[in-house]
């Protein structure tokens, strides 16, 4: 729990500042760091743990400085934060960069037209209209923090009291042949899943009601137009057809003779 506390927060900020760069500003990089959000649901999460092994470890390449400075990433606290934010910061980015680029830029253009700053304008239109993604993207965060297993069971060392997770220490209390531990705090898990998924449920149907609206809009209004548009070329057309039938009948009477002929 204490590993979620920060790892959350961490991406709930950075999925946020990610999410609104990419959806309303264009820059140098931009694809690259959309690559690099999709990155850890590329790399296997043993995978990953391993990577911050030969990193930070002892015989690491950052190993030695790390030991002059007194300084233990791997098999501590500090190693499960980092291993846990690495396979969740995808969740809130990819839960806000949907939503934010089907409500467009229209109303942040308005609130800078009349005055707004950018700050006011972010905390003012960009997060009202997005709480509900940022909710679904946080508590898929929060559920892949708690329930991460494969990336800490690498570098935490799985030393009881100080770097065992609840997953971890099922692992535990399961080769110790304490079933009973064991699954009581499998059943701790399962109610947090389950109360996981009620929330993402409630979020998602809030957030697809978001999407619904913002696409809706320029559906709603593009036949009004094409109507409107049929409208006035109808009556341009039937106006020009009795302006022609009238200059015809006026050539008609002032040419008698030749309709005679004729």
């Amino acid at each position: 729990m204490i590993t979620a506390a920060i790892a959350v927060p961490l991406n709930l900020v950075f999925g946020l500042t990610a999410s609104w760069c990419i959806t309303k500003f264009e820059f140098r990089g931009k694809a690259l760091l959309t690559t690099l959000i999709d990155l850890p649901f590329l790399v296997s999460p043993v995978i990953s743990g391993l990577i911050y092994v030969l990193m930070f470890g002892a015989q690491g390449w950052f190993g030695p400085c790390l030991q002059d400075h007194n300084v233990q990433i791997i098999f501590a606290v500090p190693g499960i934060v980092l291993a846990t934010i690495f396979v969740t910061f995808p969740f809130v980015a990819r839960g806000l960069i949907p939503l934010m680029q089907a409500q467009g830029n229209d109303e942040e253009e308005a609130a800078h037209v009349l005055g707004a700053f950018g700050w006011q304008i972010f905390r003012r239109v960009t997060l009202p209209n997005v709480k509900w993604g940022l909710l679904y993207g946080v508590i898929l965060c929060n559920a892949r923090a708690i329930g991460e297993f494969g990336a800490l069971s690498v570098v935490s060392g799985h030393i009881r009291g100080q770097t065992d997770t609840m997953p971890l220490h099922v692992e535990i209390l399961y080769n110790e042949y304490n079933f009973s531990a064991a699954f009581a705090v499998a059943s701790v898990l399962a109610l947090l899943a389950l109360v996981t998924l009620a929330l993402k449920l409630l979020a998602e149907r809030h957030m697809s009601a978001e999407l619904s609206a913002a696409r809706d809009v320029p559906a709603h209004a593009g036949p009004a137009v094409t109507a409107s548009a049929s409208t006035n070329a109808s009556s341009s057309a039937s106006s020009g057809a009795a302006k022609s039938f009238n200059t015809t009948q006026q050539r008609a009477v002032k040419h008698p003779l030749k309709q005679g002929e004729l």
